[in-house]
């Protein structure tokens, strides 16, 4: 990876030494709001082309981070959907369950208002239900 590396810049100090000779005339560079001094064409291709790679470097991270904030927010508004279909389906379960009979109501078929405690009242036995309590 090293040597790679060491070959890759090698070949750009090259290529840059070569624009440098092949484009020795000199050229006023005109800013738009200042002058800069007259140098060599050469030099002014390296520089503007080195701007243009860091400048384009920055612009592409950035707009890396934005794109891996938005595939982040898709996938927690996504998480978020699920979880509110769960608390919905939960809800449902809790209502069906409050809704759903008591056990005195499953067992003797009646309202709770109706079943007596034996152990309060034993006179009326035969004219109502009636549940025993465990000890």
């Amino acid at each position: 990876m090293r040597f790679l590396l060491l070959v890759l810049l090698f070949l750009s100090f090259a290529y840059s030494l070569g624009l440098v000779l092949a484009n020795n005339t000199e050229v006023a560079v005109s800013l738009l709001f200042s002058q800069a001094p007259a140098m060599n064409l050469g030099l002014l291709l390296i520089i503007c082309l080195t701007l243009g790679i860091v400048i384009g470097l920055l612009l592409s991270l950035l707009m890396f981070r934005v794109l891996q904030n938005k595939w982040e927010i898709s996938r927690l508004q996504k998480l978020n959907k699920n979880l509110e279909e769960q608390v919905a389906q939960a809800n449902a379960v809790i209502d069906r369950q409050a809704t759903a009979p008591t056990v005195e109501e499953a067992v003797y078929g009646a309202t709770p208002a109706q079943v007596q405690d034996t152990s309060t009242s034993t006179a009326h036995k035969g004219a109502t239900l009636t549940k025993r309590k465990r000890d």
